[in-house]
């Protein structure tokens, strides 16, 4: 297979590989999906061939995304993708509780999503500052 690709469209291919892999792998301790990161090591054994060198390391054989490519930004980004995530999974679950989690259909989607929108005002206006835990003490 070829395929013709910018510098530019490269180290975005290279990005979205190791967000991909991050995703699938990252909480999966040894148990990892390891076809994913032998396209990454390809991939990254690609950067070095192309003159970003920078952006990989080589360990025993293996192309790895280097401290400067791990370090410049992208787990910030993937960091903002996990707190939307988080944010949206949460108020989506608060407020399926608040509705005593009744099946939802089309006659009540509204208030779910009334409910998630109040929750999620609330989260960007003050985070999880105000959700406490009631314990039976």
């Amino acid at each position: 297979m070829e395929l013709k690709l910018t510098a530019k469209q490269f180290r975005r291919l290279l990005d979205m590989a190791y967000i991909g892999n991050w995703v699938l792998n990252s909480a999966r301790g040894e148990d990892r999906f390891t076809d994913y990161d032998q396209v990454q090591n390809l991939l990254f054994g690609k950067a070095e061939e192309e003159g970003m060198g920078a952006l990989t390391i080589s360990y025993g054989g293996v192309h790895l995304p280097s401290p400067a490519y791990v370090n410049g930004g992208i787990h910030e980004a993937i960091a903002d993708y996990e707190d939307a995530i988080f944010f949206r999974i949460l108020a989506e679950e608060l407020a399926r509780r608040d509705m005593n989690d009744v099946p939802i259909d089309e006659h009540n989607m509204d208030e779910l999503n009334e409910r998630m929108d109040a929750y999620m005002e609330e989260f960007e206006l003050h985070g999880t500052d105000n959700v406490m835990v009631e314990t039976g003490e």
